[in-house]
């Protein structure tokens, strides 16, 4: 009864005497909506808090100086602004910023659309076409999401370190080293565990890092897709693959947009493949130089000032932090461009 007072209540009516009105309820209600608003606000803002001050503290610290580190009095400010910390850590003895950077960026590239590709096929054939143990294929899948990429460390090693498929490799010319793109560039027909191409391999194979996430993610958004799509366009006359090329793909723009992202990422940051498959120092990675950036500052420091000059603990984690900033710059900018689709993707996702 009292619902019914407030919603023919006259607008022009006080609020204390609509209130008196509807038996108190009207306060009561506008209460509990401002504590439910206040209580939003302070979970909101603490979770914010989180995940920026984090971000915000790396940034205040790789501006400051040495010395600033050591002074009591600054908190968040650095008294000596300086980005000496940025081009240090960008020398080759360090970080290798530009070589590090453009390597890890062909790389990344190169395997998140590999991943896209080989994972929106299956992912298309898992939701729309029947086959001999198709829930097996896919507990097969989600097998590959579950158990971590650790548990087949080593036989991803073996596997790649003695590469050689039906006995092929070396009937030809016994197992000989081929020179490829240069002379620092060396692929043993039976090693391939200094080179990017195992990534590339088991990318394009649906085997690469978090692709059965990313089958998962495609065959949820293609099994939402009216099937009177399909069949409007086989009446049209087109075939299976240009149905998929012409009608489905472009509605799934978002969905592979979302995988591109995590893949990009993923890949950007991985140190488990990157150790595996690419320890050669002439193709160094981002993820790897900022895994090892403290070390590398001790030894830097003792060349340039004399044996016993190491880098304090304070310094090692001020470059830490300067590094991780240096290796999430493009991400950043990566997430500026694409966030329209990333969040179209899971809002769409979210509805269906």
């Amino acid at each position: 009864m009292s619902k019914k007072i407030i919603e023919h209540a006259r607008p022009s009516e006080s609020f204390w005497v609509r209130n008196r009105k509807s038996g108190g309820y009207l306060l009561k209600k506008t209460i509990g909506n401002k504590a439910y608003k206040f209580i939003r606000f302070l979970l909101l803002f603490g979770l914010c808090f989180m995940i920026v001050q984090p971000l915000l503290s790396k940034i205040s610290v790789s501006f400051m100086t040495e010395l600033d580190l050591y002074d009591s009095t600054i908190i968040s400010i650095p008294r000596h602004l300086t980005v000496e910390n940025y081009t240090t850590a960008a020398l080759p003895a360090l970080l290798n910023y530009g070589k590090s950077l453009t390597n890890t960026l062909v790389i990344s590239l190169c395997v998140s659309l590999l991943q896209v590709a080989s994972a929106t096929l299956v992912g298309y054939g898992f939701a729309r076409f029947n086959f001999p143990l198709k829930k097996f294929w896919f507990f097969a899948v989600i097998l590959t999401v579950v158990i971590p990429p650790q548990t087949i460390s080593t036989a991803l090693h073996l596997t790649f370190s003695h590469f050689n498929p039906l006995g092929i490799v070396g009937m030809f010319n016994g197992g000989e080293e081929i020179s490829l793109l240069s002379s620092k560039f060396y692929i043993s027909l039976f090693g391939l565990t200094h080179v990017p191409l195992p990534y590339f391999l088991m990318s394009a194979t649906c085997m690469g890092l978090k692709n059965g996430l990313y089958i998962y993610m495609i065959r949820q958004f293609f099994a939402g897709v009216p099937q009177s799509l399909e069949e409007a366009a086989y009446v049209d006359g087109c075939s299976t693959f240009k149905t998929f090329w012409k009608v489905i793909l472009p509605d799934a723009v978002p969905i592979l947009v979302s995988c591109f992202l995590f893949a990009f990422v993923w890949q950007w940051t991985d140190t488990f493949y990157t150790k595996m498959f690419i320890r050669d120092t002439s193709l160094p990675m981002l993820s790897m130089k900022l895994s090892g950036i403290a070390e590398a500052l001790s030894k830097y420091l003792e060349s340039i000032r004399g044996t016993g000059n190491v880098a304090t603990m304070g310094h090692k984690q001020q470059f830490v932090s300067t590094g991780t900033l240096m290796v999430i710059a493009p991400l950043l900018l990566l997430y500026l461009f694409a966030q329209k689709g990333f969040v179209e993707s899971i809002s769409s996702t979210g509805l269906k």
